[in-house]
Parts: structure tokens; C-alpha cells; sequence
């Protein structure tokens, strides 16, 4: 059995496994125990109840953080002529169009999203053994496909996260850094689970939402009471 780290037991004297945590609770702890130098991320986990071997029970999307990340986002964009102009004035990092595709295809990544119009997808579909593994494919359900390249770049600067279920059904989204106030990482945490909510696929069944946890980069994880979930409902 391996041996928890003093940090990690110090936390977890904190944290109570058991309880379930109201939002503002739970944000409160991860403020207030011990952690590691650097600004860690704050990440909400969802337990869902879908088949993620049914194509019609995936969940994906993507939800722009009102209060943004905390992390500088560098964004490329494949597009021409007016939708270049646009993602360029938007504040993108790189624009191009085949000049890009062909950086791209010879092993050039130093970027964290990825916008194209849907023009260009044809040729960028053959990147995708390259971009798909992480997670950097552009795609019409993240809004990364798209002809309105500017709103695309404003979002992606400005904190838009994308989710997507893996295949035990879990869903993992970043909501911020713990240098945020708990108000500014549960305004970013609610709107993650309105976004999670209205991902719901039409052909699951049962309970949707089965668990719901709250960690840092390094801390335990804090349990949070389902029925926070409902008021975010109501």
C-alpha cells in the first residue's frame, strides 16, 4: 500500500469522506487547507448515469466560465479571407489556412484550442490522428467549428471550458484556480452544471446525475449533496 504524503494527510484531516458538502462548503475547505506552491485547478467531477457505448448517450459541450479560468489560453484558428480578419482581430494567437494546416500536420502544437470554419474541415480532417488524442480536434458541438471565427477566439480567451464523458460515464471539467474566491469558483461551478444538465442525451434513463465531487489538483476529493444540484435545477 502506498504511503499518503504529509500534505495529503494534513488535507485529509480537513475533509470529511463521508459528508455531502454544500457548494459553498466544499469551496470553502479547498480554500482554507494546506496546499502546494504553485495555484492549483479546481475541477468538478460528475458521476452520470449514460451508457458511453451508446453513441446517443454521450455527453459533450462546451460553456464559457463567467469568471474565466485563470489560465492564458492560446488559440490558433484555420480560416480565409473575412473569418481570418475576424479571428484576428479577436485576439488569436495564430491565424492561417493551408500555411497552418501543413505546421500543424508536420508536428507544430503549441496551441490549447483549436478553431476552424467549416470550409476547411475536409482538409482538417485528416489531422486527426494528430489532434484527436488531445482533445484539440475542432468540433461543431465545442463551437470550434464555426464561420463566426470572433466570438469563437473572445470565448476560448475568455474561459470556455469543454467537457466530455469518458468511458466509466465520469465527466471531469476545470472551474478555476484556488487563488479565486469560492463565489467566483461557484459562479463557474453552476454554470458548468446548468452546461452538464442540458447535456443530458434523450435516451438516458434513470437518475442522471449520480455524484457530484469537488478537488484541487492535489487535495482529496469533497463530496457534494446532490440536492445543490436540484437548486441549480430550480
Amino acid at each position: 500500500m502506498s504511503k499518503k504524503s504529509k500534505l495529503y494527510r494534513a488535507q485529509a484531516e480537513m475533509c470529511d469522506s463521508v459528508k455531502r458538502y454544500s457548494l459553498l462548503e466544499a469551496l470553502g475547505i479547498l480554500k482554507t487547507i494546506p496546499h502546494v506552491k504553485f495555484d492549483e485547478t479546481v475541477e468538478v467531477a460528475f458521476k452520470l448515469g449514460v451508457d458511453p457505448r451508446q453513441s446517443d448517450q454521450n455527453v459533450r459541450g462546451a460553456i464559457p466560465l463567467p469568471k474565466g479560468t485563470g489560465k492564458k489560453v492560446k488559440v490558433a484558428v484555420i480560416a480565409a479571407d473575412a473569418a481570418a480578419q475576424d479571428a484576428s482581430s479577436a485576439g488569436a494567437d495564430i491565424v492561417g489556412y493551408e500555411d497552418l494546416i501543413e505546421k500543424i500536420k508536420g508536428g507544430w502544437l503549441e496551441f490549447d484550442v483549436l478553431i476552424a470554419t467549416p470550409d476547411a474541415m475536409p482538409k482538417i480532417r485528416a489531422l486527426g490522428r494528430v489532434l484527436g488524442p488531445r482533445g484539440l480536434m475542432p468540433n461543431p458541438k465545442t463551437g470550434t467549428v464555426t464561420e463566426q471565427t470572433g466570438n469563437a477566439v473572445r470565448e476560448a480567451r475568455a474561459g470556455r471550458v469543454e467537457f466530455r464523458n469518458d468511458k466509466g460515464a465520469c465527466v471531469h471539467v476545470p472551474i478555476g484556480k484556488v487563488s479565486f474566491s469560492p463565489e467566483d469558483l461557484k459562479a463557474n461551478c453552476t454554470a458548468v452544471i446548468n452546461a452538464i444538465l442540458r447535456a443530458k442525451p434523450a435516451s438516458a434513463r434513470g437518475v442522471y446525475v449520480q455524484s457530484c465531487t469537488l478537488s484541487s489538483t492535489m487535495s482529496p476529493g469533497l463530496k457534494i449533496d446532490l440536492k445543490e444540484i436540484n437548486k441549480v435545477v430550480s
